[in-house]
């Protein structure tokens, strides 16, 4: 299921985090924290009417400044435009229709995208609706007026941005084949992996222009199976600032990862695991995707017989919240274990559609809470009736309990240890949903 992506975009200080924060806020959006990707958070999962999308906040644009900072900014909101399929442009009404404007709407008329006008800080609609009117000037359609701090007139502007999306955006994709993402840092590379994949099998079935998420999607047939390859290449170095060019990419490997169902985090053996590749991961992770930890590069290692052992520890170490990660050690260069991914990719669709029979999954669960008491507080304990499986991509498991208060995340891990070690699932997440049931009387 890929979900579309709306990117809010403007000159600074016109409002955009504010409706992008207050959008989470609410109800209409369901945003958790993930570990791994906990801080400099620019997307958000929203729901409106049935639909679901990924908002993603940009910097300020400046058009013209020289300022190295802003510059930085406005690149990171062109790629946010080229990766959008809806982009919500966001103006002041307070400072009224100004040049900048003007520039940012035709930047943002040679995307070709659609575009909703949203005039912001409206607090009285009756009273400023005049000034609103000016918006019209611009020639990208209708002004939207909102208050962002006030959470007034969003339902208008989100009917119109969902009104955008494609069509069949929100159902399942008919194409059978394996979706591969290829994500990671700048540099790491993701790029020479697809081509080495390439090279060695010399059937490319075609290669796609990646929708409007500026990514390109590589067919390859491998033992008489096709595969589909999304890359995440095309960032452009502008600036040596690392950090903000790794902040960048993870606009890219978001859209990347929504169509995609397993993700291979490719990671520089010399630089070895990072916090930023961290953050990277969670994408991938919270959106319940099959997961591969490419160690790229690693024919560049200096080696004895620990050195796979401590990489992995440590790869396990910082990545701890997806230690159900496959791991592989590899080279783009020569091509070292680069097969083996047909293999992994393989174990890990088989893992992610995998069912469990009811009566089977709760004599599991049965021998767990006997080995394991579940927790209690209070002097109330909790008690697991029964566990069902309820869907696949990712394996969600629902739990019915006396009170879903008692369900400590740690005995839900015990849980889903014990599943694993029956069933595997390699690399996939498990998700979990606990239900309250009263006890009958």
């Amino acid at each position: 299921m890929s979900k579309p992506i709306v990117t809010v975009v403007g000159r600074p200080n016109v409002g955009k985090s504010t409706l992008f924060n207050s959008l989470c806020g609410q109800q209409i959006s369901i945003v958790k924290d993930t570990p791994g990707v906990t801080r400099d958070r620019i997307y958000a999962e929203v729901s409106w009417l049935n639909h679901n999308f990924t908002l993603i906040d940009t910097g300020g644009i400046e058009p013209d400044t020289g300022d190295i900072i802003l510059s930085q900014m406005r690149e990171q909101a062109e790629i946010a435009i080229e990766t959008a399929d809806v982009i919500i442009f966001m103006t002041d009404v307070k400072q009224g229709l100004v040049d900048s404007d003007s520039k940012v709407a035709d930047m943002l008329r040679r995307s070709h995208k659609p575009v909703i006008l949203v005039v912001n800080k409206v607090d009285s609609f009756e009273k400023m609706m005049p000034d609103v009117y000016e918006f019209y000037n611009l020639g990208i359609g209708e002004p939207f007026p909102i208050s962002a701090v006030n959470k007034l007139g969003f339902g208008e502007v989100l009917d119109e941005v969902v009104s955008h999306f494609p069509e069949g955006s929100d159902t399942d994709e008919e194409d059978e084949r394996p979706k591969v993402a290829i994500i990671g840092k700048p540099n790491v590379g993701k790029s020479s992996i697809i081509n080495k994949l390439v090279g060695k099998n010399r059937v490319i079935v075609s290669d796609i222009a990646g929708t409007t998420r500026d990514a390109i999607d590589t067919a390859i047939k491998y033992n008489g199976k096709e595969y589909v390859f999304i890359d995440t290449a095309g960032l452009r170095r502008k600036s040596k600032i690392k950090e903000d060019l790794e902040r960048f990419s993870i606009i890219r490997t978001v859209a990347a990862v929504e169509r995609a169902d397993i993700a291979i985090l490719v990671i520089d053996a010399t630089e070895g695991v990072t916090e930023q590749d961290a953050k990277i991961a969670g994408i991938a992770h919270e959106r319940g995707k099959g997961i591969i930890i490419a160690v790229n590069k690693w024919d560049d290692i200096e080696k004895n017989d620990k050195t796979i052992y401590e990489f992995t520890n440590k790869i396990k170490d910082t990545l701890a919240f997806m230690s159900y990660a496959e791991i592989i050690f590899v080279s783009a260069k020569t091509g070292q274990r680069l097969n083996k991914i047909y293999e992994l990719v393989d174990h890990i669709v088989d893992a992610q559609t995998m069912r469990i029979p009811t009566g089977v999954l709760n004599e599991i669960l049965t021998e767990a809470v006997a080995m394991k008491q579940p927790p209690s507080d209070k002097g109330k304990r909790l008690k697991i009736y029964y566990m069902t499986q309820v869907s696949v991509k990712p394996p969600t498991f629902v739990m019915f309990v006396n009170d879903v208060a008692l369900t400590h995340f740690s005995y839900t891990r015990y849980i889903e240890n014990r599943i694993r070690e029956s069933f595997g699932f390699r690399g996939t997440s498990i998700r979990f949903i606990n239900r309250e049931r009263k006890e009958k009387e």
